[in-house]
């Protein structure tokens, strides 16, 4: 049994809890998020599924066209094992209609529309269905800033964001997401062949060793190389969590009162319930 390894009864009782007392708190008691067919939204479909029963959830399958068609089909597959609801809103016409009209061929620019763009969809739907939006990024995606700020970083309410992937896996195998999605390599799916891992340049089991000893027990360059690390993977991974801090934090106002929102007006999220 490793340092990152988690109790999952335990983790999934709390997570349970921890989505119906924010829900509640903010007046509501149903839940939509998107769900691509990867482990991480299956995992939060079937928090949710069982923390406001499975009509209370709304799952939005939300393709581009060069998406991998096996995602929508791990979508409905997840979605029929829990019983939960789907609708399925394309994207590629509204992306397409900017990123044609400003000629928008970059990559990552690509990426960061289409990423935007869902959770315009998603939001909408939240209005429409009377639900908030739950995060599905991870800890070890938000501590490496391997996201789209106000893209798929934005939710509500995030039950998974302090599980390193590994952890994700571990509870995610609990509660009985289908193989089919648990065996397949983590993808954002945002263009043909793209991978987690291939992007990131290491594999999250690495990624996960080091950030759970850099940022949990707070070790040191040094210490982490006497771990068996490399010392340049050490500072690449500790060049990514410095420079994508930005996107971690609320906006920062600019502090012209006695009580600026944020830093000296800052109350808990339930406060005046």
């Amino acid at each position: 049994m490793s340092a990152l390894d988690i109790h999952a009864p335990l983790v999934e009782r709390l997570l349970v809890q921890f989505l119906r007392e924010e829900l509640a708190s903010a007046g509501f008691s149903r839940a939509v998020l998107g769900i691509s067919g990867g482990v991480d939204s299956a995992l939060v479909a079937a928090l949710c599924a069982r923390a406001f029963g499975p009509q209370n959830v709304l799952g939005v399958m939300m393709p581009y066209k060069t998406s991998n068609p096996d995602s929508e089909g791990h979508a409905r597959l997840l979605a029929s094992s829990l019983g939960i609801a789907t609708k399925k809103l394309e994207i590629t016409a509204m992306a397409d209609g900017y990123l044609a009209a400003h000629d928008v061929r970059d990559r990552m620019r690509r990426g960061n529309v289409m990423a935007r763009c869902r959770m315009i969809v998603l939001y909408d739907q939240s209005v429409d269905f009377k639900g908030l939006v739950i995060g599905t990024s991870n800890k070890t995606e938000i501590l490496l800033g391997y996201s789209t700020q106000w893209g798929d970083s934005a939710s509500a309410v995030n039950p998974i964001g302090d599980l390193y992937k590994h952890q994700i896996y571990q509870l995610s195998r609990h509660l009985g997401v289908p193989a089919q999605i648990l065996d397949k390599a983590p993808s954002a799916d945002l263009f043909e062949g793209q991978t987690d891992e291939g992007e990131l340049g290491f594999t999250y089991a690495d990624a996960d060793r080091l950030l759970y000893l850099m940022v949990d027990e707070r070790l040191s360059e040094a210490e982490l190389v006497e771990r068996g690390f490399d010392v340049q993977f050490v500072r690449r991974v500790a060049s990514r969590i410095a420079a994508t801090q930005f996107k971690r934090v609320m906006p920062l106002i600019a502090k012209l009162s006695k009580r600026t929102i944020n830093q000296d007006f800052r109350y808990l999220r339930d406060w005046g319930k």
